[in-house]
């Protein structure tokens, strides 16, 4: 039995009057709370506001059933003369009414030397003053993976049985397809699940990214965040070995097998260091590789004019990100949303500040599996408890790409333009390039790309050096800032790349 389902078991038999049930899933709820009359010997019955109260099952004969109207029902629901529970669907909309408030207050008083309890279930949270001591609330988990297993283990044994599809999936990928279900609902699995069957009519490995998609509904209806599509792979990466082996060894730490084994999940990364060296090009990644859909927190979209309402905008990021988890939350440049902090106070009434301390508290506490990819270029600009330990498992300097790196990002961007690298003399490209990001590596093999493409011919060696030495680079314009960076990170944080090229 679920805990909440316990919970739920316990606050009947100690005769609670009114609970409170906070979920999206009503058949579900409405299923587990029948089979807790039927275990209870009690009659169960629901109301909505078409149907009106109606006894679903029960042992004792039938009562009575009202109509629509929320007061009828009410007053119905206190002459029961049997034990019931009874489930007001939706029923949250009628509570700005004073009458109907007033009511329930009342009921909540008669039902207590009873053995009745009246249950509201509904997808949002609304209790006026007057109930806050009357109703007790309990919010509903989304579907464990325990649940999602045996949803799939049913689909998977009718199909097999009326030889509608194919089903191939080991244990492996039966693990990956269940969590990247995690974070919907059962019916919304179900869907998703039978969404993968019908589209070639098998049940594969390569059904994972198209439970993964249906995700995306979810997020895109929060309006805080965006769904942002893991295509970039950590090979794109040019260098940064010490930062891949970090990541390749925390791949497979979302598994059940890794809590076995006694390991926590992954809390995050903050990347420091100079921009344009694939700092947000590795959070992108590490999604890709590890499979979990992306979210990237625009802290734009979090601030409001209106006061209070861009903490509570946080809050509701953070239960958006904790639904579909696991999953990767990606926050570019977070020191641009909390360099203020300090001086809130005066400049924008502590907002700034309010923020900052709701996500150090959510950083260190969080227990859903959210991965917290975060960047910076600007040292300074971080509030010190940022970068205290205990909000990220690490914190890597990604500094500017030496010989050897700067040749592998050479070969990835001219290969991804459809040339062989093979032709190049990468070691000269490279030697040229000294002080140079990733990203101006890249914009220096698109302007040789332009000049080759004006002229009518083949990209060629030249083009990519004349490229090379008519661009200036950052380390050039900031080279005191870039220094100071450096000697900042020397001894407070892990280099991105290895030992070999560090």
């Amino acid at each position: 039995m679920p805990a909440f389902v316990r919970e739920i078991d316990t606050l009947v038999r100690a005769r609670y009057p009114l609970l409170y049930l906070v979920s999206f899933e009503e058949a579900r709820l409405v299923s587990l709370l029948q089979d807790l009359a039927r275990a209870h010997g009690k009659d169960f019955y629901s109301w909505s506001v078409t149907r009106g109260l109606r006894r679903e099952s029960g042992p004792h004969p039938a009562a009575q059933e009202s109509g629509r109207a929320p007061l009828e029902v009410l007053a119905a629901a206190e002459k029961l003369s049997e034990p019931s529970l009874v489930v007001l669907k939706d029923f949250h909309p009628f509570l700005s009414d004073a009458s109907v408030v007033r009511a329930l207050r009342e009921l909540a008083q008669g039902l207590k030397s009873t053995y009745t309890t009246v249950i509201l279930l509904g997808p949002t949270l609304v209790i006026p003053p007057e109930l806050e001591k009357e109703i007790s609330v309990l919010d509903i988990p989304l579907p464990t993976a325990t649940d999602l297993v045996a949803l799939l283990k049913e689909i998977v044994t009718v199909v097999r049985q009326g030889n509608r599809a194919t089903v191939d999936l080991d244990r492996d990928d039966v693990e990956q397809l269940v969590k990247s279900a995690l974070g919907l609902t059962l019916s919304e699995a179900e869907n998703a699940f039978a969404k993968a069957i019908a589209q070639d009519g098998r049940l594969d490995e390569s059904d994972i990214a198209l439970v993964l998609e249906e995700k995306r509904q979810v997020i895109r209806k929060s309006g805080l965040l965006e769904y942002q599509p893991a295509q970039a792979r950590l090979d794109e990466v040019g260098g940064l070995d010490g930062l891949k082996t970090w990541l390749g060894r925390r791949q497979r730490a979302f598994g059940e097998a890794a809590r076995r084994f006694g390991l926590p999940e992954p809390r995050g990364l903050l990347l420091l260091g100079v921009q344009g060296c694939g700092k947000s090009l590795t959070a992108k990644a590490i999604a890709h590789t590890w499979r979990l859909p992306l979210l990237r927190l625009d802290m734009g979209r979090i601030y409001s004019g209106i006061i209070g309402s861009s903490e509570e905008n946080l809050r509701r990021a953070i239960r958006v990100a904790e639904s579909v988890a696991p999953v990767v939350l990606w926050v570019d440049e977070i020191e641009k949303a909390l360099s203020g902090s300090a001086s809130s106070g005066v400049s924008d009434g502590g907002v700034t500040a309010r923020l900052f301390g709701a996500l150090l508290t959510w950083l260190s506490e969080k227990s859903a599996p959210v991965f917290v990819a975060a960047t910076a270029n600007r040292i300074d600009a971080l509030p010190p408890e940022l970068l205290r330990k205990g909000r990220f498992d690490e914190i890597f300097f990604v500094d500017l790409p030496d010989l050897p790196e700067r040749r592998d990002i050479f070969a990835i961007h001219l290969r991804r333009r459809h040339r062989h690298p093979e032709a190049y003399d990468l070691d000269r490209l490279a030697s040229l390039t000294e002080g140079f990001s990733g990203a101006e590596v890249e914009q220096a093999v698109v302007s040789a790309l332009y000049d080759a493409f004006a002229e009518q011919v083949e990209l060629g060696q030249a083009h990519l050096e004349r490229a090379v030495t008519e661009t200036l680079p950052l380390a050039t314009t900031m080279r005191e800032e870039i220094e100071g960076l450096r000697t900042w990170a020397k001894t407070r944080t892990r280099h991105a790349s290895s030992p070999r090229t560090a």
